[in-house]
């Protein structure tokens, strides 16, 4: 897969300074790709490699209705003449979400699984055992989906930070964030899910012993309740920050991770003259979800 690095800058939130901050900075990986934006390019990166070189001719994954990881997965899939087949959490809904619908578009064959099934992966992926099939985990999680994440923070000059900030999902790119970043920096995750506080041992298990002594931390308290749970006062902000920065996000990870950001700032979570690297992750199509206009951009 290639991108464009063109398309990546860094945006600063003018609004967001105040007299005890330098700077509020976006790295806009939105940008990369209209499809495989943000970071997913860089967690499928090392996976597509590994299923070319093992001479595989199918990519499975897991992934539910509104899955940046299924969309990305399809469209790369097609790009790459590889078959791709999608898990899905839950029961078949017609019409499909948009991100399914994309997913077909692009060739992908859609399982349905019921929630209480899709909880035993392993079994699903013995059941399906093929050995034309490459697996990749859900969300890219994985020693190689860190890997590819572990070049997002060598995109730009980011020794001016102190401070990398990040949604976090699985813990893949968060983990990836932490291998980059240089000992006088802490990375921040938001969990954009409700109670998981396994998610610290997500991204533990991707790092070494020495980046497992770096300084970093995820907030538990900024995931309106729960895994895509967007209340009026989430699109509001959205659509504020659209009015005053023109920076697009989404209901499931960026605008929560916005949204804690400046309530840290305005509680005065940082230290004084911080400098914060917020960190666009992309994908942008569960917004699809919501009723037509309720978002300017």
């Amino acid at each position: 897969m290639r991108y464009n690095s063109q398309n990546i800058n860094i945006q600063s939130l003018s609004s967001w300074i105040n007299g005890d901050y330098t700077t509020v900075d976006v790295l806009r990986l939105d940008r990369i790709h209209p499809v495989i934006s943000g970071n997913k390019w860089f967690k499928l990166k090392y996976y597509l490699e590994a299923a070319e070189r093992t001479g595989k001719n199918t990519i499975a994954s897991f992934g539910g209705a509104y899955s940046n990881h299924i969309a990305a997965l399809a469209y790369a899939g097609r790009e790459h003449e590889l078959k791709t087949i999608g898990f899905i959490r839950g029961e078949a809904h017609s019409p499909l979400s948009h991100t399914l619908t994309a997913a077909q578009a692009c060739g992908m064959e859609l399982v349905f699984i019921n929630r209480s099934d899709y909880r035993f992966k392993d079994a699903i992926i013995q059941t399906h055992a093929d050995p034309g099939w490459y697996w990749i985990p859900e969300g890219g999680y994985g020693p190689e989906g860190a890997r590819g994440a572990s070049e997002i923070l060598k995109l730009v000059d980011v020794s001016g930070y102190s401070h990398i900030l990040c949604a976090v999902g699985t813990g893949t790119m968060m983990a990836g964030l932490v291998r980059t970043a240089s000992a006088n920096q802490e990375v921040i995750g938001i969990s954009v899910m409700k109670g998981n506080e396994a998610l610290q041992k997500a991204v533990d298990d991707l790092l070494d012993a020495g980046d497992q002594q770096k300084q970093h931390r995820i907030l538990h308290d900024y995931h309106f309740g729960g895994y895509g749970k967007h209340p009026s006062n989430l699109v509001r902000f959205m659509q504020g920050l659209w009015e005053n920065e023109q920076l697009p996000t989404d209901i499931v990870y960026t605008s929560k991770l916005l949204f804690a950001v400046k309530d840290c700032i305005e509680k005065k979570y940082f230290h004084k003259n911080s400098r914060l690297l917020v960190i666009h992750s992309g994908g942008l199509q569960g917004n699809n979800s919501l009723p037509p206009h309720t978002l300017p951009f």
